[in-house]
């Protein structure tokens, strides 16, 4: 008779783990073993131009594979393959005012193969000397010309810093879309100028990796994104030269992951859900610039994007924290969500640092869409950022389980199409 009890009450419990695992939990173990193997050394730091690159896309595939879900429509598999065009300087020759100019006093951002301009083709502008010279460059660097940038004298600092940048390879995703801008180090007005430049271009082929649950409403769209890459191979610190990106962005990705499963277990969602994993975030955000360039943003309803959530943030744990928060109503639909639940969102601590523009959600907060990464990592005191030491035995694993359910419980109204977070202002973020 005690055997049989024993029987009844272990069948029992036995359902019961059999219930969470299948209709709702997102389970620890699961968390921490994709963190685990994305941030292993066997990957090298997942440097989005390194081969190791494809070994992750290729677990984040089968995950997807194994989760059940769906390509995105049009796309033949998870795999969303686009290129990016490197940029070298091979040959120039820049003469202004009827003088060359030596080649420490010049550097260009090209975005095309060659260009030729001779009194013509370009904009004259100015970095004077009682310029911001970094709010100068943003600025022309931003605008929709040409631009010939005259620097003065008294900004050669800057200028030899921004020029031992940019004299190495610059990247594009399209060749000849954007302005090119030439930047001369000189005092004196620009009367005439002849600029001849010839580049090497280079196509590197990268994915983001893209699943899908259809909703019942194919064009209303909710994202779940972060990046897998990371910086790779870095300067040894006893010995480790590898930057792991346990936390910067295994953790984000580990979110997704299991947020896919999670809402594979539940109830067909009102609105279609994607998760995303985008590329090549540390080398200039491309994987989601490519992306947004390929959705309608008026079907995209929300976008969550989950950055370094593999340690709690100075307030305790159960809390993190959303960039952008005033930006739209997205934080505080969560937040109401989340009402009867010990965990809090609240605005970014950081703003300062300019985050919600630095991130992979920025391409689609600039079209509207409510838009906002998510973090819970004290960035102001982490020693492990981009370091050899952001590995995955640094990680509070039981935090970042309960962040990625917060954001699962927060979001679930939205996804059911209970709640419509309000649409960004693009000339507010301006």
């Amino acid at each position: 008779m005690m055997n049989r009890c024993l029987l009844v009450v272990s069948l029992f419990f036995g359902l019961l783990i059999s219930a969470c695992t299948q209709h709702g939990d997102i389970m620890e173990e699961n968390v921490g073993r994709i963190i685990k193997s994305l941030s292993s050394d066997e990957l090298k730091g997942r440097h989005a131009f390194a081969p190791e690159i494809d070994q992750a896309a290729d677990f984040i595939t089968n995950e997807f594979e194994r989760i059940g879900l769906k390509p995105l429509p049009g796309e033949v598999d998870f795999r969303q393959a686009f290129t990016v065009h490197s940029i070298k300087p091979s040959s120039a020759n820049i003469t202004i005012n009827g003088s060359t100019v030596k080649e420490q006093s010049y550097f260009n951002l090209l975005k095309e193969e060659s260009i030729s301009w001779n009194n013509s083709g370009a904009k004259v502008n100015y970095i004077a000397q009682d310029d911001n010279y970094r709010k100068k460059f943003r600025e022309y660097i931003s605008n929709d010309e040409h631009n010939l940038i005259a620097v003065h004298q008294d900004h050669e600092k800057w200028f030899q810093r921004y020029r031992f940048y940019f004299q190495r390879s610059n990247r594009s995703l399209e060749l000849g879309k954007d302005p090119n801008d030439v930047f001369v180090l000189t005092s004196n007005d620009i009367n005439s100028y002849d600029i001849q430049v010839q580049n090497e271009i280079e196509p590197i082929s990268l994915s983001n990796i893209a699943g899908m649950i259809e909703g019942r409403k194919t064009n209303e769209i909710v994202l779940y994104t972060a990046h897998y890459d990371h910086i790779g191979i870095i300067s040894p610190v006893e010995e480790d030269s590898v930057a792991n990106g346990a936390n910067d962005n295994a953790s984000g990705v580990a979110g997704v992951i299991a947020l896919a499963q999670y809402f594979n277990t539940q109830k067909k969602p009102e609105r279609s859900i994607y998760f995303v994993a985008f590329t090549a975030e540390e080398q200039g955000g491309y994987g989601s610039k490519y992306f947004a360039q390929q959705v309608n943003p008026e079907q995209i309803t929300a976008m969550i994007n989950i950055e370094m959530i593999g340690k709690p943030a100075l307030e305790g744990p159960n809390t993190g924290w959303i960039t952008g928060f005033e930006h739209s109503d997205l934080g505080q639909i969560m937040q109401k969500n989340l009402a009867d639940s010990s965990f809090i969102f609240y605005p970014d601590p950081y703003p300062k640092q300019n985050l919600f523009f630095l991130s992979d959600n920025a391409p689609f907060a600039m079209m509207g869409i409510p838009a906002h990464s998510i973090s819970t990592t004290p960035i102001d005191v982490d020693q492990d950022y981009h370091r050899v030491t952001d590995e995955f035995n640094s990680l509070d694993i039981e935090h970042t389980t309960n962040t990625i359910q917060a954001i699962a419980n927060g979001t679930q109204g939205i996804i059911y199409g209970k709640h419509t977070p309000q649409r960004i202002d693009p000339e507010s973020i301006q």
